[in-house]
């Protein structure tokens, strides 16, 4: 059963979707999606929970089980995103390179931007090669929001 909440944090409203596996989807909310009906689930309400704490800085990692939807190669970029520590960037190359294909930057980028679970699957954590940021899904202020937080957390 899918379970849908919306939560409002310092990015925006969030919707946050579940099933009975995990963490299915995190978005930024739009008025159609504000409109959908779901019962929370203890997934939801962790989530809702842990975001919070990430966006005031008391959170480093996410425990929350994921369950994002995609194509193999992209479940393959999603998971090496979670493994990159907090704090820290990676090039789309690297990335590449972590999942056994090196000329696949474009590929990577595709799945960043198809990354269904914004925040606990961290392509904002993803930049350009020469240090630039570059697409992020909710908009590169929010891209450099996310990566100054994470980075005056760490001091």
């Amino acid at each position: 059963m899918q379970a849908i909440c919306h939560c409002s944090t310092k990015l925006g409203c969030l919707r946050i979707a579940a099933n009975d596996r995990g963490i299915t989807q995190i978005a930024l909310a739009d008025v159609k999606s504000m409109q959908e009906t779901g019962a929370a689930n203890q997934w939801t309400q962790e989530a809702v929970r842990q975001i919070q704490e990430y966006l005031d800085g008391r959170r480093t990692t996410f425990t929350v089980p994921l369950d994002p939807a995609g194509t193999p190669f992209q479940k393959q970029v999603w998971k090496a995103l979670t493994e990159i520590p907090y704090g820290e960037t990676r090039s789309y190359r690297d990335i590449a390179k972590q999942v056994g294909n090196p000329n696949a930057c474009r590929a990577v980028g595709m799945a960043n931007h198809r990354n269904p679970i914004l925040l606990m699957i961290p392509c904002h954590r993803v930049i350009g090669a020469s240090g630039k940021l570059t697409g992020y899904a909710a908009g590169l202020d929010k891209k450099e929001y996310l990566l100054r937080l994470e980075q005056e957390t760490q001091r």
